[in-house]
């Protein structure tokens, strides 16, 4: 079965090279059919297009449907095209006729658009709750080794005192970042597109902002041309986002191979998180960072994917979008397992306390001792060439405790401002709303 089908039988081969991955990965959205369908009826009947009593008749058995596909019951059977033609396959097997009238008002282009929409609105707040508690960890590994110090690199060279407490600290802040770009996709993405039917609406007086409503959608696509250009700008706007925080954590996991190598050993990781080689019987690989780093990587290459294949299309619908569905719904799972491997790594993760013990890092408090020369008089200028000439002779020692005081800096992390920042973000995204809309759906009477 085909929504498209005029009695035609296509070749087997066009129709499975066009229908491509659809099927498999349709699956994913088939609950967000179900629930893109309760509130399409539910606008239809509110317009005449549907008798009360055939509205309670569809919402019967769209829930039925809804309760196969939460108990992985449901399938897309041989012979059929899609999910929304399985969907409607089964309510016209239920109700005859009755279940043939779903479809007015709307095209297969619009209702694939809502779909995607609320499939990605339900991962984007997945990836927002793990990388809350990806930043909860490491908020309170940044507090607890606050004030173990490393040494900072600039150039890979040694060069001024860090901590624990600033490395972990800054990845925490870089996610309140990636979580501000994140919502900004979440809002370009949380637009009603239904009603715009093919590009170009319809003759029916379709209520939009009542299935805007329904959905717990924040606003409306309005323009219907440009809900149907979204398609493919709203997977790059999402992936560029994934791609932002996939940058942080890719950066994470180089630190974490580079400070678990035994020329560093600022930390380590429980045999059981590491595996070992084939011929060295000592080694402890840090594999499973490897492969967030590699992951993370190949994450920040999809916007060009996206790019690649919708570029130089004009307006209105093509089938080169169909493409896009293939590398754009399997990266929120690459990317939350990327947050939750993170996660896991850094809970048992193993700190050196006593990394500065080593005499290689002697160096790292020259501008300690220059801007300590500076309170007591001296021009900083003079102060830097002193210093530097105790090192040129292997003069330069250093006494005392360092004293960093203002605002993010090695005695003042600010973390709990950190926090606020990242409550405000976690807050803004108002994820209660699309709850309730969807209970709403499948408990109305």
């Amino acid at each position: 079965m085909k929504l498209w089908d005029k009695g035609v039988q296509v070749d087997k081969k066009i129709e499975q090279f066009t229908v491509g991955m659809d099927r498999e990965l349709d699956l994913e959205l088939a609950a967000f059919d179900v629930l893109g369908s309760l509130a399409h009826i539910e606008m239809l009947q509110s317009i005449g297009l549907l008798e009360k009593k055939e509205l309670k008749l569809i919402q019967e058995e769209l829930r039925k449907i809804y309760s196969s596909i939460k108990n992985d019951a449901f399938v897309i059977e041989d012979g059929i095209e899609d999910v929304h033609s399985q969907i409607e396959y089964l309510l016209t097997q239920a109700l005859g006729d009755i279940g043939k009238k779903i479809h007015s008002g709307r095209s297969r282009n619009d209702q694939v658009l809502l779909d995607l929409k609320l499939f990605t609105r339900n991962k984007l707040e997945e990836i927002v709750r793990e990388a809350r508690l990806l930043f909860d960890l490491l908020i309170e590994k940044s507090n607890t080794y606050k004030d173990v110090l490393i040494p900072g690199y600039t150039h890979l060279q040694v060069a001024m005192p860090s901590s624990f407490g600033l490395w972990f600290g800054s990845y925490a802040e870089s996610l309140t970042d990636d979580l501000l770009v994140l919502q900004s996709a979440y809002k370009v993405v949380n637009q009603n597109p239904l009603g715009s039917g093919a590009g170009y609406g319809s003759s029916f007086p379709l209520n939009r902002q009542m299935t805007t409503d329904l959905l717990g959608f924040d606003n409306l696509s309005y323009n219907v041309v440009y809900a149907q250009m979204g398609r493919g700008k709203m997977e790059f706007t999402v992936l560029s986002a994934l791609a932002n925080m996939a940058m942080t954590i890719a950066k994470l996991a180089m630190d974490a191979c580079l400070y678990n190598s035994q020329n560093f050993n600022f930390l380590s990781f429980p045999d059981e998180l590491t595996t070992g080689s084939s011929i060295m019987p000592h080694k402890k690989n840090p594999d499973v960072f490897e492969v967030i780093r590699a992951n993370a990587n190949a994450l920040q290459m999809l916007p060009a994917q996206i790019q690649a294949v919708t570029s130089n299309l004009p307006s209105g619908y093509h089938r080169d979008y169909q493409l896009t569905k293939e590398f754009f719904m399997p990266s929120f799972d690459k990317m939350l397992s990327c947050l939750e491997m993170t996660r896991i790594m850094l809970s048992e993760v193993k700190i050196n306390e006593e990394v500065l013990n080593d005499e290689r890092y002697q160096y790292l408090f020259t501008v300690e001792e220059v801007n300590k020369m500076v309170v007591d008089g001296v021009p900083f200028r003079d102060a830097y060439k002193k210093v530097g000439q105790l090192v040129e002779e292997g003069a330069f020692k250093h006494e005392g405790e360092i004293n960093h005081v203002h605002e993010g800096s090695l005695g003042n992390l600010c973390n709990d401002r950190i926090v606020c920042k990242m409550n405000e973000t976690f807050v803004a995204f108002n994820f209660h709303k699309t709850k309730e809309a969807y209970m709403n759906l499948l408990n109305r009477i």
